[in-house]
C-alpha cells in the first residue's frame, strides 16, 4: 500500500565509517590482503561479501601495503582507480583512500579525488589523506562507478577496506510502517 514516485537519482557522501554503516544494510568488505606488492592485470574481478565488483586501471593494478595490510593501487601517480560492474544491488560504496609511493608505503599529505556516478556525478576531494581516511556514498538507484584519483603529484590513488552495500528501500520503510500501524490498531482492538 506504498507509493513509489521516481525521483532524481541522490547521491549522500559521508566521511566517518559509522554513519555510514549506519545509513546502509547487508555490508561486505574487501580487505585486498589478498594482493601482493607487485603488477596485477589493468583489469580484476572482485568480491566484497555478497558483491561482485570490478577494479581496473589503465596501466595496470598494483598491489601496496605495509606490515601485513594489502593494499590496492595503480602503476602510475596519473592512472586512476575505477570501481564498476557491481551486482544490480549495490547501492553503497565506501573505503579508506590515500597516496601511496612507488614501493606501495603510504604517503602522508596526499589530496584524492574520488568521483561516483549513478545517473548524477558527485566529486569528493579529501586533503591531507591518512591510511584511515574514510569516504563512503550513498546512492538513492543503483551504483554505476566510483573513480578514484590523485593530482600526479608523484603519489599514487591507493584504497583499502572498501565496503560495498545495498540500503534500506523506501518501499520497505513505508511497508514496515503500515505494519506497526496494523501492530498497534490491532493491540488498541484488544484492549476495548
Amino acid at each position: 500500500m506504498a507509493a513509489h514516485t521516481s525521483a532524481h537519482a541522490q547521491i549522500t557522501v559521508y566521511t566517518n565509517c559509522d554513519a555510514f554503516l549506519g545509513a546502509v544494510v547487508n555490508p561486505g568488505v574487501d580487505t585486498y590482503d589478498d594482493l601482493l606488492v607487485e603488477m596485477y592485470a589493468p583489469s580484476l574481478n572482485r568480491t566484497a561479501g555478497a558483491y561482485n565488483y570490478t577494479v581496473s586501471a589503465g596501466e595496470g593494478i598494483y598491489g601496496a601495503g605495509e606490515g601485513g595490510d594489502g593494499w590496492l593501487s595503480t602503476n602510475s601517480p596519473y592512472d586512476r582507480i575505477a570501481f564498476n560492474n557491481f551486482s544490480s544491488v549495490v547501492y553503497a560504496l565506501g573505503g579508506e583512500f590515500f597516496g601511496s609511493n612507488l614501493l606501495g608505503r603510504f604517503t602522508p599529505g596526499t589530496t584524492i579525488i574520488l568521483t561516483a556516478l549513478n545517473g548524477t556525478s558527485a566529486t569528493y576531494v579529501l586533503p591531507e589523506s591518512e591510511t584511515g581516511s574514510f569516504v563512503g556514498f550513498v546512492f538513492s538507484s543503483p551504483l554505476n562507478s566510483v573513480v578514484v584519483g590523485t593530482f600526479g603529484e608523484g603519489y599514487w590513488p591507493t584504497a583499502n577496506n572498501l565496503v560495498l552495500a545495498a540500503v534500506p528501500e523506501p518501499g520497505s520503510y513505508g511497508m514496515m510502517l503500515a505494519g506497526i500501524g496494523v501492530l498497534g490498531w490491532l493491540a488498541r482492538r484488544r484492549r476495548t
